[in-house]
């Protein structure tokens, strides 16, 4: 769909990242020495749900050149500056959180989050980010959180939609705490560091499988929140599921609401339909829109039954290759819709947006698509 997308906020691009040897200025002495003298520092450390080589992971023409250095410039040329956007919010995934050394992981991701700062924030006022986490550990995390909280560029806390438990379990009730604390909202994203299968019946053979059982990681993280009392207990905690879909959302808070009718008495807590907590503190990013090409009329039953146009934040998913050309915006949605989208829903969701030079022209401009 056409539409202008001057002043747009993207909430989910990912950045190319350097190689362990860029982020080295950023570690201490201590794991500088580990990392080379182990040649660590040779290995790519790139996720396996995201393989540098998959079609998915990136579009042609997205893909940086042999040799480029990563930094602002493809950011700037291929999202910021093409469509005019207002503001950007950077997911770096990065696969330092797939380690069982969780020292060195804490470690590689403060190098990661310290480089996004230095070479990508300080350089692009557009330019927003997420807290990369060694999310196999609490307390380390919540270091992450408390260290870089203070640098008002930081909007989101980042995990993977596949983990060795449900994100609701209460183990994970201090990194909320800290995220509502902050105004940072909890981001939680496509992938998956693979110590269990992807799937509830084992590992599969081919990629088509893992990439459709995200959406099923996604609705077990949605309703673990949902059920173990999350939105009760931090009510003003805004979480974001990104890559993760839409289509599948009505028959999800169908099927869940008509279940917890029968079965309020486990869960005393959860106080009212899961539709309306959803409506109230859940956010999905726009890429990839998992509706039938050709069919807009589809994709506008789909927003009629979630009843809300508060519950989608344009993104481009930069670089994956989740649409072509230039039609980031499906056919199907509405001119309200859209409207919301491109701004207000994501000034809601990310108070820390609203802030700086940049937050407030987003503020002050209105995109009319």
């Amino acid at each position: 769909m056409q539409a202008s997308l001057a002043g747009a906020i993207d909430c989910d691009l990912h950045p190319p990242l350097p190689g362990v040897t860029g982020l080295l200025p950023h570690l201490s002495a201590y794991w500088r020495d580990q990392i080379t003298n182990r040649y660590i520092d040779k290995l790519p450390f790139q996720l396996s749900s995201y393989p540098a080589t998959s079609p998915l992971s990136a579009r042609p023409d997205w893909r940086p050149a042999p040799g480029q250095k990563a930094g602002p410039e493809p950011i700037r040329t291929h999202v910021l500056d093409r469509w005019g956007l207002g503001l950007a919010i950077l997911n770096p995934l990065h696969g330092a959180v797939a380690l069982f050394n969780n020292d060195m992981a804490a470690a590689l991701c403060s190098a990661v989050n310290d480089w996004v700062a230095k070479e990508l924030l300080d350089a692009e006022p557009r330019l927003r980010a997420s807290i990369l986490l060694p999310v196999h550990d609490v307390e380390l995390s919540l270091r992450e959180i408390e260290r870089l909280a203070p640098d008002r560029r930081f909007v989101q806390a980042l995990f993977l939609a596949m983990g060795e438990a449900p994100l609701g379990r209460r183990v994970n009730w201090p990194l909320f705490a800290a995220c509502q604390k902050h105004g940072l909202a909890v981001g939680i994203h496509a992938g998956s560091t693979y110590r269990h299968a992807p799937t509830y019946a084992g590992w599969p053979s081919y990629r088509v499988e893992d990439y459709v059982a995200q959406s099923g990681a996604f609705e077990t993280q949605l309703l673990s929140l949902i059920a173990e009392g999350v939105f009760q207990t931090y009510p003003k905690l805004k979480v974001v599921l990104m890559e993760s879909g839409l289509t599948w959302l009505p028959h999800f808070l169908w099927r869940t609401g008509k279940t917890w009718r029968g079965t309020r008495p486990e869960v005393p807590w959860v106080d009212r339909a899961p539709a309306e907590i959803v409506r109230e503190n859940v956010r999905f990013t726009l890429q990839p829109v998992d509706a039938p090409r050709g069919e807009p009329e589809v994709l506008a039953r789909v927003m009629e039954h979630l009843g809300s146009d508060n519950l989608i934040l344009f993104s481009t998913d930069y670089p994956h290759w989740q649409f072509d050309g230039e039609e980031v915006l499906p056919a199907g949605l509405g001119r309200t819709t859209i409207k919301k989208m491109l701004v207000e829903n994501a000034l809601d969701t990310y108070l820390r947006l609203r802030e700086g030079a940049a937050g407030e022209r987003a503020l002050s401009e209105e995109t009319v698509p």
